[in-house]
């Protein structure tokens, strides 16, 4: 009988999947994906039929879960480290923003008049500094903070999202921002409208009080179509503004972020290190939403191409949050602790009453 000691080549060789088995895990984890982003999508679809109360819910809540889900079945079965080679959350992530910008018809916008883009410069603003300080005051990690403040103050999980790329923020702070945006624009799109109601606000006011305070799409079409078809109108018209100007938001927080945030001390970044390190699917984002409106434009292509970019585009922000789910550590959510939701409910007085003042001024 002979003892051999195992060298560290061969070690490392015996470790190592055939690659065929390889191969086999990664086409495993490609066609899981696939399938838990077309599971998400039908839920996206049938649930809000169900009730009103539920169409608040985007399509962000039901991909973590199912993330989630997912990873604690596999986990249990011992082969989730197996499965997750598709599970990435930054490439999908990046890719859906992208798709974001090509959704974005700036010329819709500019036909909608100064006053949307008016309302919506003094919102995201006013309330994204305001929610920035608040959170510094809190002592609120930097990271968090931005998201934060850009949620409020923009369009809420799309705007967190865009952020969240920008500043590299992890994966657990982005879903903390998601689940408080959706956990205020709940109760918003019902109360909103009644107080717009009892002030005797006009259908233009109330829409615009509307789409400049709640900070999802749904909420915002929920809450307007709960007043009035008028206040709806107003109210996509300026939820759309603010939605417009999301490129510009991350394209200023990406470039805080490298010249201030991550620049060592003494040091002056030089413009190459700062393209070098500035998220270039900002550039993305901006440049895809110039090439939309002037193909919009000039009848290069239809309403139906856009419409479709839109949907790819949700696919992708849906595997991102499905990889979100997979990978969440909920020792990072409970490290923020309560100063983000002491933030947001500040921050969304602030952005209530602001809104206020604003439309009533603007839209009277």
């Amino acid at each position: 009988m002979s003892d051999r000691v195992l060298t560290s080549g061969e070690v490392v060789s015996a470790s190592r999947p055939e690659p065929s088995k390889q191969w086999a895990w990664w086409s495993a984890s490609l066609l899981l994906v696939v399938l838990l982003t077309v599971a998400t999508w039908k839920l996206n679809k049938a649930v809000p039929t169900w009730s009103k109360q539920l169409r608040v819910i985007e399509f962000p809540v039901y991909a973590v879960l199912l993330g989630l889900l997912a990873s604690g079945v596999l986990s249990v079965f011992g082969i989730k480290d197996r499965l997750a080679a598709y599970f990435r959350t930054e490439f999908f992530l990046k890719t859906g923003l992208v798709l974001l910008g090509a959704t974005i018809n700036l010329a819709e916008i500019v036909a909608f008049g100064a006053k949307g883009l008016l309302q919506a410069v003094i919102l995201i603003t006013t309330v994204f500094f305001f929610t920035w300080f608040v959170a510094r005051w809190l002592g609120v990690e930097d990271k968090l903070r931005a998201l934060l403040a850009a949620s409020v103050a923009i369009c809420g999980v799309s705007a967190a999202i865009t952020a969240a790329g920008a500043v590299l923020a992890k994966k657990e702070q982005l879903a903390y921002v998601t689940g408080l945006v959706i956990l205020f624009a709940l109760p918003l799109m019902f109360l909103q409208p009644a107080a717009a109601i009892w002030l005797n606000l006009s259908p233009n006011v109330a829409g615009a009080w509307i789409g400049g305070n709640i900070d999802t799409t749904a909420a915002v079409v929920g809450a307007g179509t709960l007043h009035s078809q008028q206040a709806l109108k107003v109210a996509t018209i300026a939820k759309l503004s603010q939605n417009a100007l999301i490129g510009v938001v991350a394209f200023l927080l990406a470039l805080y972020w490298v010249v201030v945030v991550e620049r060592k001390p003494g040091q002056r970044p030089s413009a190459w290190e700062i393209w070098e390190r500035f998220p270039k699917f900002v550039l993305g984002f901006i440049v895809a939403s110039i090439v939309v409106t002037v193909a919009l434009s000039n009848g290069w292509i239809g309403s139906g191409v856009k419409r479709d970019l839109g949907h790819l585009r949700e696919w992708f922000f849906i595997a991102a949050f499905l990889s979100i789910g997979f990978g969440l550590s909920f020792r990072g959510l409970r490290e923020a602790g309560w100063r983000p939701i002491g933030v947001y409910a500040l921050a969304t007085v602030f952005n209530t009453l602001v809104a206020l003042g604003a439309a009533t001024v603007i839209f009277r």
